[in-house]
Parts: structure tokens; C-alpha cells; sequence
């Protein structure tokens, strides 16, 4: 009797084992207005994904899991992250304040975001043109701090005081590294029948397979 049993356990185990599927394949984002978006699930372990939304553009590579419905997707290399650095600031005559976000190589970058702290009132709040940017004019407060971000990467810097009297040629380096490369870091996709669901902060994002 216990030897049955003991075989009856061990082919309803195996059983269930098998009944989950296979998740290897291609999947595209459905449901959702101008986003394109694919993961790719091949069969010797590895990922590939990718999401475009407007100007965010978004990668990611790494070897992917799957035990009890669930994928988990881990990239590698593991990415290094976008950093800013403040350089030496020079002196302009021909304004009170200036920013010029550069690369390593020295090339402007355009749509990085500032903050521009004072002693009182609201921040001045704006972002770089490949040439930098400037105070406006009619900005009277002496500017005592200042913080630069690319909020659709989530990157974001430190706050960096502002010593007018040292300089008010502010410049920065931003070293893009692997910007864009997203870590999953063991993230879980949900197996929902033929579809896979991935979480994406509070939104639920739907890939359906791609049929041949």
C-alpha cells in the first residue's frame, strides 16, 4: 500500500511538473498606445527586451528562470549607471549664471533638467540646450544651489552649493555609461496562459506571443 501510494505521489508530481508550459518565444507588448515594446525568451536561457515610449528607450540582456508560473529575468552584465561629476568652474561677464552639461568627449547635451536653489522663493526649474543654458535676466536672487536630473532615466544628482565668487561658469560631466540598459535584478514576469504580465511600478503591462 505505501509502495502505491509512494508512486501515485511521485506521477501526480511529475505530472504537474510537466503541465507547465514552456515560456520560450517572443512576446510585444498589447494594449497599450504609442509604446512599442518586446521581450524575447530563447531557449538556451537568455533574454533580450526593449521598450520605446516617445523619447525613452529602454534595453535590457541577461538570462531569464521560470519555476511555479513565475519568470524571473536577471540582466548581465549588470549595467553601470549614468554618473555626473562637477567640473572647474569658470567666469562669464556676459551673465550672471551659466550651465553647460557635457559628455566625456566634451559634447553639449541637451534636455538634462536643472534646479536652481535661492535663499527664499520657488527654485528655477529648466533644462540644457547642447550650448548650456543661463539665468534669465530679470533674476535677481543670488543662486545658492543647484541639482540636475533625467527624470525618465531616473537619474538624479546631488546638490551641489553654487560659490559665486569662486565662479558662475558652472560646468558638468555626465558619463552616460549604460544609460537606458535596465537592472533586473531578479524581477518576476507572470505566466497568464499563453501571455506573460510584468509589473512596471504601479502600471501591469501585458505581452502577448507572436504568432508565426
Amino acid at each position: 500500500m505505501k509502495i502505491g501510494l509512494a508512486l501515485l505521489l511521485l506521477a501526480l508530481g511529475g505530472g504537474a511538473a510537466a503541465e507547465e508550459r514552456s515560456p520560450v518565444g517572443e512576446y510585444r507588448l498589447a494594449g497599450e498606445q504609442d509604446v512599442a515594446s518586446a521581450l524575447r525568451l530563447q531557449a538556451d536561457g537568455h533574454f533580450q527586451y526593449f521598450l520605446i515610449a516617445g523619447a525613452l528607450d529602454e534595453r535590457a540582456r541577461g538570462r531569464w528562470s521560470v519555476a511555479g508560473g513565475v519568470v524571473t529575468l536577471v540582466t548581465e552584465p549588470k549595467p553601470v549607471p549614468p554618473t555626473f561629476s562637477q567640473g572647474v568652474s569658470g567666469h562669464s561677464d556676459t551673465t550672471a549664471l551659466s550651465v553647460a552639461v557635457r559628455s566625456p568627449e566634451g559634447r553639449g547635451l541637451a534636455g538634462v533638467d536643472l534646479r536652481i536653489g535661492f535663499d527664499e522663493g520657488a527654485p528655477v526649474e529648466a533644462y540644457t540646450q547642447e550650448e548650456g543654458w543661463s539665468l534669465p535676466a530679470e533674476e535677481t536672487r543670488i543662486p545658492r544651489w543647484i541639482e540636475l536630473g533625467v527624470p525618465m532615466h531616473g537619474l538624479a544628482s546631488p546638490r551641489w552649493p553654487i560659490d559665486l565668487a569662486a565662479g558662475n561658469a558652472l560646468v558638468f560631466t555626465l558619463a552616460l555609461n549604460d544609460l537606458g540598459m535596465l537592472d533586473f535584478d531578479g524581477m518576476k514576469v507572470e505566466l497568464a496562459g499563453d501571455a506573460l504580465l510584468v509589473r512596471r511600478g504601479p502600471s501591469r503591462l501585458r505581452y502577448e506571443p507572436v504568432r508565426p
